[in-house]
């Protein structure tokens, strides 16, 4: 399939689990990853390498993990946050709590050989234990900080700069991103690093011990993008928040004389070129930069007078409608996008998602029929279809037997003793 087809519908009502949420004939076919993990960015980690192709099969404590009932949900309690995060991964349930299930979980991890957490809570669990059942496990640990210590996404943030940077320039409170970049990004570390684990071990033998921490990858980020090299040799000029200006260069939202908000970003000589053209302010720039001195095919010049430019440009949008912008714009290679709400982006007249080949519909159990996304890594010119999530523990019996190989008699045992558990709902709340 190339990136221009449409998706096709996924399995037809009445396919089997197996059919839905197995593995695909992607790049990591054969690869078998056991998943332990709750909230993003394990989870991330997962969907990322199952879309790709690999068998990843996601450990859940009876009644599903804490992260089985986060918002958003459905009217009637389904968490399609927890949907999201697990399409195409096989699901078991099994008894944390105790040492018979924590010893199963390491048995599926011995045969599978790869192991991605978000806990050492269990020592059973830990590389040194499975390393002594198999020398050449790798395991890939997401932790809070870097000394093992706890920390989410949004206390990440607090403590690394960002939201000081972040809002309304006239704002003095801190304003957290509602993205949670840092367990994002953190999910795709966690995916690299296990692929490069597990890469050296097919060519020497050696297993791994991988670790992320997740203020890592924000304190990282801030180093890459110059901003801590900023601060330490800068202290006078710390960065203070500026609204919806793009920091260096020349960008900022505007209205329209209907209402309508654009987002416009000028990087590039011709980009500028162009808006000065489309805005007809060409004369009136230069004539500004004459009486500023300054340079304004300077994209540094450009941001330092920020305001005065931006009010010109400004002035351009209040006198045209969200049409004729749009036409404009369309004659450009300036960079720009219409502000949309998430309810804008599934609406029918706007046909975004639909006419989209990243999106498929899936018949959800639960949820009923949805449009969702596949992988958005194209592998020649193809991504993974969309395919739903498991209900928890959907699998525990075809994993117990298929991987373990244990025989229906002993999984009839497991599940009667309460150690495993096979339920077929998807994980719901309830609802005020």
């Amino acid at each position: 399939m190339t990136s221009t087809e449409p998706r096709p519908d996924p399995a037809p009502a009445g396919a089997s689990a197996g059919q839905a949420t197995g593995p695909l004939a992607g790049p990591l076919a054969g690869l078998r990853i056991v998943e332990v993990s709750s909230f993003v960015a394990t989870p991330l980690c997962g969907l990322t390498l199952a879309q790709l192709g690999a068998e990843v099969i996601r450990v859940e404590p009876i009644g599903g993990g804490p992260d089985r009932t986060r918002w958003p949900l459905t009217d009637d309690g389904t968490s399609l946050y927890w949907n999201g995060l697990n399409p195409g991964k096989q699901a078991i349930e099994v008894d944390l709590g105790t040492a018979e299930g924590r010893r199963l979980v390491a048995d599926l991890v011995a045969e599978a050989g790869i192991l991605v957490t978000n806990t050492e809570r269990w020592p059973e669990l830990t590389h040194t234990a499975l390393s002594e059942r198999r020398p050449d496990v790798v395991t890939v640990l997401l932790t809070g900080k870097h000394d093992g210590g706890t920390a989410v996404d949004y206390t990440v943030q607090a403590g690394t700069g960002f939201p000081l940077v972040t809002g309304p320039a006239d704002q003095a409170a801190p304003v957290n991103h509602l993205l949670p970049a840092w367990d994002l990004a953190a999910g795709l570390y966690l995916a690299v690093g296990l692929l490069a684990a597990e890469r050296r071990r097919a060519a020497t033998g050696r297993g791994s011990e991988v670790r992320v921490a997740l203020e890592d990858v924000a304190l990282a980020a801030a180093g890459h993008l110059g901003y801590l090299a900023d601060a330490m040799l800068n202290p006078s000029s710390e960065r203070t928040a500026d609204g919806n200006y793009v920091y260096g260069t020349f960008g900022r939202d505007f209205v329209t004389s209907d209402g309508a908000r654009f987002m416009l970003v000028a990087l590039t000589p011709r980009q500028w070129s162009d808006l000065r053209s489309m805005t007809g302010l060409g004369d009136v720039i230069d004539t500004l930069a004459g009486a500023l001195a300054a340079d304004f095919d300077d994209e540094g010049d450009r941001y330092r007078h920020r305001g005065v430019l931006a009010g010109l440009v400004a002035e351009w949008f209040e006198r045209h409608t969200e049409s004729e912008v749009t036409a404009a714009l369309g004659e450009t290679r300036i960079l720009w996008s219409p502000y949309r709400t998430f309810g804008d982006l599934v609406a029918d007249d706007a046909a975004v998602l639909r006419s989209h080949p990243l999106f498929g519909t899936v018949d959800q159990p639960g949820v009923g029929r949805l449009l969702a996304p596949g992988s958005p890594v194209y592998v020649d010119r193809a991504s993974a279809p969309p395919r739903p999530a498991p209900a928890v523990g959907q699998h525990t019996r075809d994993v117990l037997g298929d991987v373990l190989g244990l025989d229906a008699a002993a999984v009839a045992d497991l599940l009667a003793r309460g150690v495993v558990r096979t339920t077929g709902h998807a994980p719901k709340t309830e609802v005020a």
